[in-house]
């Protein structure tokens, strides 16, 4: 597949992280479904790994996929509410070289029409480093489905207009189209 024909859809390699103190690859079904939806829209899985909500081991790990040839997408699910232990936003932050305001903005858009003002307890957050775009929603699959559904899905596709965030990744050259 060229990368130089904006025509054609250009298949990312990904990561996916679950935070969690309790999910084993038996219960883990917010990451199974990431791993599963980007794999149907044609994208490689590279890892899917799970790991406790300790924001060292979470920036550790991410740090190591950022600075990683071969990842240009890790989705991360968990870790995004409001208790002690949740500290994905803390270790995540660090970390970006640009914040992507409105990966957060839109999923509580999105979410209030299903979980009403329950979603201003979400700290969905994405963000940019090293040509690496990071997305990090709560733990729920029902989360992981309205992300997905409601904005990754059309932004990891490089087919996507007028603009994805293909065109921002390290290994991908595409052009992307402006509004006139």
């Amino acid at each position: 597949m060229s990368s130089t024909n904006t025509t054609d859809k250009q298949a990312l390699n990904i990561a996916v992280l679950t935070v969690s103190d309790t999910r084993t690859e038996e219960t883990d079904t917010s990451g199974r479904y990431l791993q599963s939806v980007a794999t149907e829209a044609g994208h490689h899985v590279l890892y899917k790994e799970i790991v406790i909500d300790d924001k060292y081991k979470i920036r550790a790990l991410v740090s190591n996929w950022i600075a990683s040839d071969d990842i240009q997408i890790v989705l991360i699910t968990g870790g995004t509410g409001f208790t002690a232990r949740d500290t994905t936003p803390e270790a995540l932050r660090p970390l970006f070289d640009k914040n992507i305001e409105g990966f957060g903005e839109l999923f509580r858009h999105i979410s209030y029409t299903e979980i009403g003002t329950s979603t201003v307890q979400s700290r969905a957050l994405g963000g940019m480093a090293n040509g690496t775009a990071i997305f990090s929603m709560p733990g729920s699959t029902g989360a992981c489905k309205t992300a997905w559904r409601g904005i990754l899905k059309e932004q990891l596709d490089s087919t996507h207009k007028p603009c994805n965030f293909a065109i921002h990744l390290k290994n991908v050259q595409q052009s992307c189209e402006t509004r006139g």
